[in-house]
């Protein structure tokens, strides 16, 4: 077997794997869509922002409040000291806790749990959540040593990769509702009145205000069964550890309500919301409450002391009114439909959408008390609307140009060592499903195929002596002047490239929430997390080797591709040839922040890649009946420089 034939049946078997590989193409979208096109990917605060908020409520109790609030607490966890700390808050507490105290009991609600008994279970029972304790506290320090935005970013990307791997479903908890986000205003007049009847009406979006109130007038109805009732003292610790823990849960949505990127409304497609989240919440948004006070809130990560005082101020009168019904100093009328119901409230706020049916009993003096002073929420679609940013989620159709230089091993003859450059352009367009930073800036979920022409110079290499400077010309080059049909896929993978195509679909089928968690994973730099996003200070770096692969087939086309091949004896061969590139992007920089509107973006982009060119249906030309002559492959390393644009659907 000649090496040409050896070369073609490499090639042959190489378009055997690539056919396979893209038949699984489109499975991947499939896991990765349950977690992107959702806004539960988004946040109002990180874990150590809510237990702040909460840390501060506590500690601006009065001392009589306070007292209250401590002998709650201390009967609630008397059968849980090795878990629960000794004092109902530890301001002092920092990494690997040994115990959790109740202002983190807010933070592990809602992102980290989905129902108030699910919360007290896992604050309980499981081992994993003091990991996430663990790394909070960690994410707090790191935040406060930030001294710009790309060291605070990295803070975040750190944190958001520790906590994937301690809660698997940190990514994929909140399902497909927005019940951490107030509901837009409807129009401009709307009151107070009004606009808690949307919130709190059966079969309304489930959102943040109904969330809380739903939860508030739980643990409300507890506090009250336990100021009041008949009973024993193991019973009153289980009723009492049931409503702290509901009143935990409706915290973290009060405290949720004071992001900015939570207030903007929830209206729009998935990257719509996600996108003017980021934004409000890192660039801030001036916002009134239904009182009349005027203020700037950021959120997510960039809390400053005056946010949270503003949230923590709230979350004090709603403790204040937990602690005097459980005090026995306020009457909440009894819900028929709570009465006798011990047990942390089971309402799940990731599995269901709407709100749920409830009477009204003793709700309105309550919760407009709150409320009142929760801000007032930004319009929805139409007229008077808060301007809206896109994210990089969902599916797009693109266009990218390219110039590349590459260095290569030398040419395609056996005795062709000689190191030389090339250089060229390509025109490329892309069908692509956006999922870049679905988690964090960090990530990348980016999932594109690629058809395009390519075009390449001769190389510096002579197809004989290295050393003639005189005739550089495509003629005698040792790779002369060639175009190819370009064709380029880019998947995120969990561990080894390609894993997603391979058992995606077959975890899929048997559990679809940890087919959703490997595309977190995946999308957020791998099990191994090495290809996440690093931002500096002159722009984002990320390893992307086995995420992308470029296939260029050079001599498809007329005219017929040929080149010289020197035999020896100064004589040469002439041949007709084609040949396959194959490139793998290392390393890839993006000096400046992608730019959007909210249908398109662009960006520049550069790569570092390394390949190889594989000659193969090789014939000769001349002299006649001459041998063909032994070809070799061509390595390369390279530069390619990238302009990327996208319009999204």
């Amino acid at each position: 077997m000649t090496s040409g034939e050896q070369n073609d049946r490499a090639i042959f078997g190489l378009f055997k794997v690539l056919r396979t590989f893209l038949k699984g193409f489109t499975y991947v979208p499939l896991a990765i869509l349950i977690l992107v096109l959702s806004p539960g990917v988004t946040y109002a605060w990180v874990y150590p922002e809510h237990r702040q908020i909460a840390l501060l409520a506590i500690q601006k109790l009065s001392p009589e409040y306070r007292t209250v609030l401590d002998q709650l607490w201390a009967n609630a966890c008397k059968n849980y000291t090795g878990r629960l700390t000794t004092s109902v808050i530890d301001p002092q507490q920092g990494v690997k806790p040994q115990k959790l105290d109740y202002a983190s009991w807010t933070a592990i609600s809602g992102d980290h749990s989905c129902s108030p008994q699910l919360m007290l279970n896992t604050v309980l029972h499981s081992d994993w959540i003091l990991k996430v304790a663990d790394i909070a506290a960690q994410l707090k320090i790191d935040l406060a040593k930030a001294k710009n935005r790309y060291q605070q970013l990295n803070a975040i990307r750190n944190s958001d990769i520790r906590l994937q791997r301690a809660d698997v479903e940190y990514a994929t908890r909140a399902g497909s509702n927005n019940v951490h986000f107030l509901l837009a205003r409807p129009k401009v007049n709307t009151d107070l009145k009004e606009y808690l009847l949307a919130c709190l009406s059966p079969g309304s979006p489930l959102n943040a205000i109904g969330a809380y109130s739903w939860f508030h007038m739980s643990a409300m109805q507890k506090a009250a069964r336990y100021a009041n009732s008949n009973l024993s003292a193991d019973e009153r610790s289980e009723l009492i550890l049931s409503a702290m823990a509901d009143e935990a849960f409706s915290l973290h949505f009060l405290e949720d309500v004071y992001a900015a990127g939570h207030i903007a409304g929830t209206w729009g497609d998935a990257s719509l919301r996600k996108g003017t989240h980021d934004h409000y919440n890192e660039k801030g948004l001036e916002v009134a409450t239904w009182e009349g006070k005027r203020m700037v809130v950021r959120g997510d990560a960039f809390m400053r002391p005056e946010d949270a005082e503003l949230a923590a101020a709230n979350v004090k009168q709603s403790l204040e009114q937990f602690i005097d019904a459980a005090s026995g100093r306020s009457q909440v009328e009894n819900d028929e439909k709570m009465s006798g119901k011990d047990v942390p409230d089971t309402l799940n706020v990731c599995s269901n959408n709407v709100m749920p049916s409830r009477s009204k009993a003793s709700a309105e003096q309550y919760l407009a008390a709150v409320l009142v002073k929760t801000p007032v929420p930004g319009l929805a679609d139409g007229l008077g609307e808060l301007p809206r940013f896109r994210s990089e989620v969902g599916t797009f159709i693109g266009v990218s140009t390219a110039l590349n230089s590459e260095t290569i091993s030398g040419g395609f003859g056996a005795n062709q060592t000689q190191n030389g450059v090339m250089a060229g352009i390509e025109a490329n367009v892309r069908l692509g499903l956006g999922l870049d930073g679905v988690l964090d800036e960090s990530g990348d979920g980016l999932v594109f195929i690629q058809f395009g022409w390519k075009q390449n110079s001769s190389s510096t290499t002579q197809f004989t002596n290295p050393n003639i400077q005189n005739y550089q010309s495509s003629i005698t080059a040792a790779i002369p002047g060639q175009s190819a049909y370009d064709f380029r896929l880019r998947l995120p993978f969990w561990l080894i490239p390609g894993d997603l195509l391979v058992f995606g679909p077959i975890v899929y089928l048997f559990s679809p929430k940890t087919a959703a968690a490997m595309a977190v994973v995946a999308g957020n730099g791998g099990l191994i997390p090495w290809q996440s996003g690093i931002a500096t200070p002159i722009g984002r770096f990320q390893f992307v080797l086995g995420r992308e692969i470029g296939v260029s087939l050079y001599g498809l086309g007329t005219p017929v591709q040929a080149l010289l091949i020197p035999v020896g004896n100064n004589q040469a061969t002439a041949i007709s040839y084609k040949s396959t590139q194959l490139d793998f992007p290392i390393l890839e920089y993006q000096p400046f922040r992608r730019s959007f509107s909210q249908v398109q973006s662009s960006s520049l982009l550069f790569q570092i890649t390394g390949g190889v060119y594989i000659p193969h249906g090789a014939e000769v030309i001349a002299p006649a009946n001459a041998a063909l002559p032994e070809l070799r492959s061509v390595y390369q390393i390279g530069l390619r420089v990238i302009f990327d644009w996208r319009h999204y659907f």
